[in-house]
């Protein structure tokens, strides 16, 4: 039996023994998507306490837990206004170019209309501290992260073959990225891989693969393994069984960049508790 194999079916509590990232496990996905929400809100709250900035990443993917943030945001009066928000990645058409922000795809037209331009205006983040990654000038973000005083919180999910933000594993068949370079990559422009094309294409467009933006931009694992802190959330149930205990206790391997999060001082990867469960083959 392979390693693989073998990880895919030992027991929760083995694994836990086995991980090189620490896991946590919620009820079911609601519970999941609640956690997701309420400690986007309790990171912006308590520094706002101390009167601190908030320097987050954050994901357009999972997208279920924003409504709830935006509630909680509202209902507690959690200001915005010292939040210095760095958006993972965005959608490029053929050319590599951004899609536009008013393509149902957009990440950045989701987050203005759904996130931004539903918190009450004088709680939301002033326009000039949110940012996303352009593919003419990659290297800008990154620089305003340095200038804002580094990520204290990441937050993303991660993807069927794990990339994290689209840190996907790389595609050519002649040249190998070693796990230090991918370690220490920039933001870039990538093309998309056929897998993640397919899956997102089953979330965004009923099965139209070819509606799906074959490119992105994406931040590179540098910034995002060098936040304080990094907590990524597997929600999509079936999906994210093998990723899940690849992510937290295969070797480090650039066929799934999840596994680059192993070894971070503090980060956790949240799934629910069915999702956690060995797995067994067997024909449906």
């Amino acid at each position: 039996m392979s390693e693989q194999n073998e990880l895919m079916r030992i027991s929760v509590e083995e694994l836990r023994e086995r991980a090189g990232t620490l896991f946590r496990l919620l009820p079911d996905a609601d519970a999941l998507l609640g956690h997701f929400a309420r400690s986007i809100a309790d990171e912006i709250k308590s520094r706002n306490g101390r009167d601190e900035p908030t320097r987050l990443i954050l994901p357009v993917g999972p997208t279920k837990h924003y409504p709830t943030l935006v509630e909680i945001t509202n209902r507690e009066r959690i200001s915005w206004r010292n939040v210095h928000l760095f958006q993972m990645d965005e959608f490029l058409d053929w050319q590599g170019r951004l899609i536009r922000e008013d393509h149902p795809l957009s990440f950045v037209g989701f987050m203005r209309r759904e996130l931004f331009g539903k918190i009450d205006p004088e709680l939301r983040i002033p326009d000039a501290q949110y940012h996303f990654p352009d593919p003419f000038r990659p290297d800008e973000i990154s620089a305003r992260i340095e200038q804002a005083g580094g990520i204290d919180c990441c937050y993303g999910g991660i993807g069927y073959h794990g990339h994290v933000a689209f840190n996907e594993p790389p595609l050519s068949r002649w040249h190998r990225v070693t796990v230090a370079e991918l370690r220490n990559s920039l933001t870039r422009v990538v093309a998309l891989g056929a897998d993640s094309i397919v899956v997102q294409s089953i979330h965004c467009s009923g099965g139209d693969s070819a509606a799906i933006p074959p490119m992105a931009v994406t931040l590179g694992m540098r910034d995002i393994l060098a936040a304080r802190k990094i907590r990524l959330y597997l929600a999509a149930g079936e999906r994210h069984r093998a990723i899940f205990r690849i992510s937290v206790a295969a070797e480090v391997t650039t066929d799934y960049p999840a596994t680059l999060i192993q070894g971070h001082p503090d980060a956790e990867i949240l799934t629910t508790e069915a999702t956690a469960q060995p797995i067994a083959l067997g024909l449906g």
